[in-house]
């Protein structure tokens, strides 16, 4: 018997609302649900995954996946969570993001098999854009009053004082737009659930009122929580914006730290949530992280899952490879096994100093290297100093004071780590 799905969403901690009914409509055979994309850019971030691992988790319980891309509704912008309208978005620059996010949900989603619940990708600007404004008014606002309209949270909240913005007739409307979607898919597709964030329970009602007086039917409507990080910072995002699931935007190793780095808390959750590793797994994982926190398998077995998942077996290998040579014990063939763009990630933010290629192919001393061409210590006397002490290394690697740096020693033609002990870590730059 195939797994019960509300209930594989409720022990996952993915379960906020679900319309009474649902589970049960889900049980009686196999069903068509949706989830809204937003295509305001060409990747998915991990703010979107929630949302794809429901539609997954959908599939695996033998059920028909369909993810809607919003080619219309990503030209008005919805209002839910948000304090001001979005951008609008070109037809060319929403067909890129299209075919971008298609390719993402490939890792995710099984599009390609002859089964009945192969998963479908659709965009609602297929359907939207003959439809003229006064067929919309007529065919679709009529059947929704302003009163109901106005009920919604996500309008309450942009009408209230606390937006000093107001609310445009364009965002206003994106309730029926999306509610018309829901129809859309039903009548097309026997599509009878959708799915979102909690934030998007006023939408999605909207649609199954509309299939109940259009179309004289019954959707469903299910939402996941919000994810929210336990120290309340902003899940999903660092100082540096965004963490996306295009490799172009952020690295395998920046993706593979982002988890790495998850507080124990919030670990024991997003295990659950991102990766597909069964109940008594997790279980487990969880109790053997409590006796042995400092370990961090649980952060580990996080990391590994979600990268390999996103990106590759081997993107995850050289993650763990480049994350040693920062943190680990290292070899100078490690070093050099990093491709350039895994490289500077790793020394982000790390002391550089440039110096010209000509004085690296004529030789370079260590005290030149630690101090009169760099800077890195304040002194010659407190190079000749570290050096005697045998605490400076060069690519990982002890040297003394007569070593000479050659271009024998350049990583990706271009740069040397020096090391002073454990914790000082410098690069020279060869331009």
């Amino acid at each position: 018997m195939k797994k019960n799905f509300v209930e594989e969403l409720r022990w996952r901690g993915m379960l906020h609302d679900v319309m009474p009914g649902t589970e049960e409509h889900l049980q009686e055979g196999l069903r068509a649900a949706y989830v809204g994309i937003d295509p305001t850019a060409d990747s998915l971030h991990i703010g979107h995954m929630v949302g794809v691992m429901m539609l997954r988790h959908l599939q695996l319980c033998g059920h028909k996946p369909v993810a809607l891309v919003g080619g219309a509704t990503g030209m008005i912008g919805d209002p839910s969570g948000k304090s001001d309208e979005r951008n609008l978005l070109d037809e060319a620059t929403l067909l890129h993001n299209q075919n971008a996010l298609k390719k993402q949900l490939t890792k995710f989603l099984d599009f390609g098999s002859d089964s009945d619940n192969a998963a479908v990708l659709v965009n609602n600007y297929d359907w939207m854009k003959n439809f003229s404004f006064l067929e919309f008014i007529r065919d679709v606002g009529k059947h929704i009053t302003v009163n109901y309209m106005m009920s919604k949270d996500s309008v309450k909240k942009r009408l209230s004082s606390e937006s000093a913005e107001g609310m445009s007739f364009t965002e206003f409307t994106y309730q029926l737009v999306q509610g018309y979607d829901f129809l859309h898919l039903y009548r097309e597709m026997d599509c009878t659930l959708q799915m979102g964030g909690s934030d998007q329970w006023g939408n999605i009602t909207t649609g199954t009122e509309l299939i109940r007086r259009i179309g004289d039917g019954k959707g469903y409507a299910l939402t996941c929580p919000l994810i929210t990080k336990a120290d309340g910072t902003k899940f999903g995002k660092t100082e540096t914006g965004n963490i996306w699931l295009d490799p172009e935007r952020t690295s395998p190793y920046k993706f593979y730290q982002y988890w790495l780095n998850t507080s124990d808390e919030d670990a024991e959750r997003f295990i659950k949530i991102f990766t597909f590793l069964p109940r008594e797994v997790i279980e487990n994982l969880v109790s053997d992280h409590r006796e042995e926190p400092h370990l961090r398998k649980l952060q580990r077995k996080l990391a590994e899952e979600i990268t390999v998942l996103v990106h590759s077996k081997e993107d995850y290998d050289n993650a763990v490879k480049a994350s040693e040579v920062l943190f680990g014990k290292s070899t100078a063939q490690d070093l050099k096994s990093l491709n350039e763009a895994t490289f500077l990630d790793v020394f982000e933010g790390v002391p550089q100093a440039k110096i010209d290629r000509e004085e690296v192919e004529a030789g370079l001393d260590m005290i030149a290297a630690l101090s009169a061409k760099t800077d890195f210590l304040k002194s010659n006397g407190e190079a000749r100093r570290a050096l005697k002490e045998n605490s400076v290394s060069v690519n990982k690697e002890k040297v003394t004071e007569d070593y000479i740096i050659t271009q024998n020693d350049l990583l990706n033609n271009k740069y040397v780590i020096i090391n002073k002990g454990k914790r000082n870590t410098y690069i020279i730059r060869v331009e």
